[in-house]
């Protein structure tokens, strides 16, 4: 198979053209017309998952490879090290990030995972009204959801009647004022201001660290992949930060 069958049909299974416009999704490295001889599906390319890798091979990331505009291309540095080895192997990188965010990765974790399943897309968003809920009976549930023990929160209310969910980084749907007070933003990468700014607009937050929320892409990719007959072998990439305590699930290689 060539890389462009795999593309097109990616693209009307979640068309890169929803993807946010500082996103670069799509085709991220490699060649259209490159044949393929396997297909991973992952998180992250870490410098593992590209060393481990057949040549000849599709990856299909979540997070784009190439993010920003690059000034130089040195091979011990990220990410030119990481593509130094995939070009060697003649390999090609597809992309889904905020486009797939918005059609799949977001639902199923907003649904699947956490449990909210009437919640309709706003935005970057998933967002709904719920029955009025203790803040605290809030935090626990989600944590039950994810099988963690503690997490990080912003409480502006005691009681919350609708909530936003974001997997990743979602703090910036703080500032588009479709908030409310005695609401509650569930997302990741919360920064101080944000917080602050919250409480000032008394709006609540709970923040689901980035790896946790979008961890379940190469699952989903490849259960979808499946169902037109491609076969995909998932490599997880570990998360970046490592706790004390607090979290249960394990982490893999």
């Amino acid at each position: 198979m060539k890389v462009y069958e795999i593309y097109e049909f990616l693209n009307t299974l979640s068309p890169f053209s929803l993807q946010e416009s500082w996103d670069n999704s799509g085709l991220n490295l490699g060649s259209k017309e490159s044949t393929v001889s396997k297909i991973y599906a992952c998180l992250e390319i870490s410098e593992a998952i590209a060393e481990e890798i057949d040549p000849e091979s599709l990856v299909i990331s979540h997070h784009p490879l190439i993010f920003k505009s690059l000034k130089n291309f040195i091979w011990d540095t990220y990410p030119a090290n990481i593509a130094k080895i995939l070009i060697q192997k003649n390999c090609s990188i597809i992309s889904m990030h905020t486009n797939f965010d918005t059609t799949h990765l977001n639902p199923y974790f907003a649904k699947k995972i956490l449990g909210f399943d009437k919640l309709t897309p706003d935005g970057i968003a998933l967002k709904g009204m719920i029955e009025p809920t203790k803040f605290a009976s809030l935090v626990e549930s989600v944590c039950r959801s994810l099988g963690i023990k503690n997490l990080r929160y912003t409480q502006s209310s005691e009681n919350i009647n609708s909530i936003a969910v974001i997997c990743g980084a979602g703090s910036s749907y703080l500032y588009s004022d479709s908030l409310k007070p005695d609401s509650c933003l569930i997302t990741g990468d919360i920064k101080y201001h944000d917080a602050m700014i919250a409480k000032s607009l008394k709006i609540s937050l709970i923040e689901i660290e980035h790896y946790l929320s979008e961890r379940f892409f190469p699952e989903i990719i490849k259960s979808i992949l499946k169902t037109k007959g491609y076969e995909a072998i998932i490599k997880d990439c570990k998360n970046p930060f490592t706790y004390l305590e607090g979290q249960k699930y394990e982490q893999t290689s």
